[in-house]
């Protein structure tokens, strides 16, 4: 008798575990693809609120140095 009711425990048992993986993926998945929309949306707001002051300060200094003729004598030393 205790073994029947082991047999039905362990049946019970790999159906609630073969149902939650089942579970578990579906969530993982759905996850997955919340998160990719996440990054695709903080990419694109990360490029325009911080992608023009970024390009202005970058700007700003490579003119600077380009004015002080650093570029110049480090191509003259190259030769």
């Amino acid at each position: 008798m205790g073994s029947i009711v082991s047999a039905i425990g362990s049946g019970i048992n790999a159906i609630i575990s073969a149902i939650a993986n089942i579970i578990e993926t579906i969530v993982s998945a759905i996850v997955t693809v919340l998160l990719a929309i996440w990054d695709v949306i903080v990419a694109i707001l990360c490029c325009r609120c911080f992608g023009h002051r970024g390009r202005s300060r970058t700007g700003g200094t490579t003119s600077g140095r380009r004015r002080g003729g650093f570029g110049r004598r480090r191509a003259g030393a190259t030769y």
